[in-house]
């Protein structure tokens, strides 16, 4: 009796082993949404990558579903340590996006305050920050954006502004 115990310790639970296929499943399906050329650059299985290209090739909703289910199922198969290369690349590039995302915000903001009511300090304190910035070209850039705003044009000059305080950001 307590051998069958200590057996029953050491399987997982019917829980654990739903929410590791989950997990899997998940995974399955952040590799299917990739474009070739990402998929490309991860060391994957040869089968997984077939069943991958499967999986994109299926238009169907339902029929999408059934082959990333396979797929979850191919990939189980293979051990954990196999994909823990494409989860760190996964994981670094979800990182790597946010970081860009973040910093575009900012640049956006900043742009909102040059050309908000603030404006002035705003101004003052960019060209504190970033002294050797062609001052006339950032204030013509400014009023312009201003017209644009004003006239319900397109906004041609607000993008070069944009553009401008990126490469300033970037470098």
């Amino acid at each position: 009796m307590q051998d069958r115990e200590e057996v029953q310790d050491e399987r997982p639970s019917r829980s654990a082993r739903r929410r590791e296929a989950l997990d899997v499943l998940t995974f399955a399906k952040q590799l299917s949404e990739l474009p070739p050329s990402r998929l490309a650059k991860l060391d994957l299985p040869e089968d997984v990558r077939d069943e991958l290209a499967e999986v994109q090739r299926t238009p169907s909703h339902i029929a999408h579903k059934r082959q990333l289910a396979h797929l979850a199922k191919l990939m189980r198969a293979h051990d954990e340590e196999v994909f823990a290369s494409a989860r760190a690349t996964l994981a670094n590039d979800r990182g790597k996006t946010a970081r860009e995302t973040a910093a575009l915000h900012h640049i956006e903001a900043l742009r909102e305050n040059l050309l908000g009511e603030n404006a002035d300090a705003a101004l003052t304190a960019f060209i504190t920050a970033h002294p050797d910035i062609d001052h006339q070209h950032l204030r013509a850039l400014i009023r312009q954006s201003r017209r644009e705003r004003e006239a319900n044009k397109p906004p041609r000059a607000q993008r070069e502004l944009f553009r401008l305080l990126r490469d300033l950001d970037a470098s």
